[in-house]
């Protein structure tokens, strides 16, 4: 599991063809992709790793609260580029990315473990769908998070 996070002063996503946005104040917006190989294991490190990092800044300045602390939002947007291989050619490949029918119940149970360590829903974008991210990046603070990659 692949995740982008940035701090965000706000951000929302939107799919014009459906009527759908999603919006949120101070927070995270944070980018998801699945593989095959993911596991509850991994859902669950992401999104307490998600919930608890020290990213916004406490009254001296320093980046040592997280998005609980500041009572910020989330808003989760699946993005199955993340895992986009550009070794060969100018073509990305996204073999390595997981299909719908195992990225979809990933990004759901996702959701719910964001919520379950956030203590707040998060917003969401709709899977699949032809959709238009907007957002405000408050620093720039953008951090990549692999599941794969822990230590």
């Amino acid at each position: 599991m692949r995740l982008v996070i940035q701090r965000v002063a706000n951000a929302s996503v939107s799919v014009p063809a459906e009527g759908y946005e999603a919006c949120i104040g101070k927070g995270l917006l944070v980018l998801a992709a699945f593989i095959d190989e993911d596991t509850d294991e991994d859902l669950d490190w992401c999104a307490r790793k998600l919930a608890a990092m020290r990213i916004f800044d406490d009254a001296d300045g320093v980046m040592n609260l997280s998005v609980k602390d500041v009572d910020g939002e989330i808003l989760a947007v699946s993005q199955f580029t993340l895992y986009a291989s550009t070794v060969k050619g100018n073509r990305p490949s996204y073999i390595k990315a997981a299909k719908p029918d195992v990225a979809i119940p990933l990004y759901e149970k996702f959701l719910e473990k964001i919520e379950e360590h956030a203590g707040r829903k998060p917003a969401k974008g709709i899977f699949g769908a032809d959709m238009k991210v907007s957002l405000l990046n408050d620093g720039p603070v953008t951090i990549i998070v692999d599941s794969k990659l822990k230590f």
